[in-house]
């Protein structure tokens, strides 16, 4: 009878032992989250779905996409007068005692005519004007007229806004024409800065393209190319110049100078000359006596420096390339050039 009974509790303790692991199945299956079924045919098994959290939503910057998004160009401008970006306001009233009408309807002087046959000696020179010498000051005389700035490099950019075709400086030859735009584009220097502008709520509604002003102080070099020609019908040495290319130093973005120079443009001087028959010249000793910036070319009143000529050079060399950092033979090279063909000129006549 013991026996029967032990035997008897043996099998109810089993059962509900049964019973329970079964309860905790079902409820587990009941809190468990559902899984999505297994693709077939493929290897990969699609991952559960990553339950929500409390973490907010990033804010959208913008009700629109990033390609509708407008750009606009800004330039700076310091309302100096520099001939670039600012509009010259004109006097209401006579500026001056006097009328000074006589440059403003002057026309350039007539180039004698050179024949071919009387052209026997010739040659190509390269000069630089450096506007930091006491006699080269008037280049970068900054007064404000009725016709814009007076700095030289102002009446450049006015005679390529007027017309004037400039040429790109990827050689001196003027075979490559440049827009307007391109040639005032060479005055920018470094990368313009884009600033995103925001409405109330913080979406961006526009980007500002911020590019400034370039500092026409800091054109301080002018090339020129010019051809020497001895005409034997006058007897005289004939100066005439080909082109003027404004140079400025090479910076960075954030305005750190590199040390060297860059040309911006070429223009042809012939068709500079009736632009340059029209504006003055200041003069320091006397404000009453100027004259015209054509006058100062033919006149050869500025100073320079021969950088390059084709005077004994078969492999078209400028003078730093021959001498490399010793600016002093570079000086004196170009002294013993200018020499050589006033020689030339005074070794024909006879005492």
């Amino acid at each position: 009878m013991n026996r029967f009974l032990k035997f008897l509790f043996c099998i109810v303790s089993l059962v509900a032992i049964a019973v329970n692991d079964v309860s905790a199945q079902a409820r587990r299956r009941a809190t468990a989250p559902a899984r999505p079924p297994a693709r077939r045919g493929n290897n990969t098994v699609q991952q559960p779905a990553v339950p929500a959290t409390n973490t907010p939503a990033k804010p959208v910057q913008s009700s629109q996409t990033p390609s509708k998004i407008p750009y606009v160009t800004i330039t700076s401008s310091s309302g100096s007068g520099n001939g670039i970006n600012d509009t010259i306001k004109q006097s209401l009233r006579p500026d001056n005692i006097i009328e000074a009408n006589l440059v403003k309807d002057r026309s350039p002087l007539v180039y004698k005519f050179i024949r071919e046959d009387d052209a026997v000696y010739k040659q190509r020179i390269w000069r630089e004007i450096d506007a930091r010498e006491k006699i080269n000051l008037p280049f970068r005389y900054s007064l404000v007229e009725n016709s814009g700035s007076q700095r030289f490099i102002s009446i450049l950019i006015s005679a390529v806004k007027s017309g004037v075709t400039a040429f790109d400086p990827i050689d001196d030859r003027f075979t490559t024409p440049m827009t307007s735009e391109q040639a005032l584009g060479s005055l920018s220097s470094g990368k313009p800065d884009t600033i995103p502008v925001n409405d109330l709520d913080g979406n961006i509604v526009k980007y500002n393209i911020m590019s400034k002003e370039p500092n026409l102080d800091s054109v301080y070099k002018y090339r020129i190319k010019e051809e020497v020609v001895f005409d034997k019908e006058t007897s005289r040495l004939y100066t005439r110049i080909l082109g003027i290319a404004p140079m400025m130093p090479v910076t960075l973005s954030d305005g750190t100078s590199l040390g060297q120079m860059r040309t911006l443009f070429w223009l042809y001087y012939p068709d500079l000359r009736p632009t340059l028959a029209k504006y003055q010249v200041y003069n320091p000793k006397n404000f009453g006596a100027r004259m015209s910036w054509e006058d100062l070319f033919e006149s050869r009143m500025f100073s320079s420096f021969i950088t390059k000529s084709t005077l004994d050079n078969p492999f078209d060399q400028t003078l730093k390339q021959k001498y490399g950092k010793n600016s002093l033979f570079v000086l004196l090279e170009g002294d013993a050039i200018k020499e050589k063909m006033f020689n030339y000129e005074q070794d024909l006549w006879a005492y």
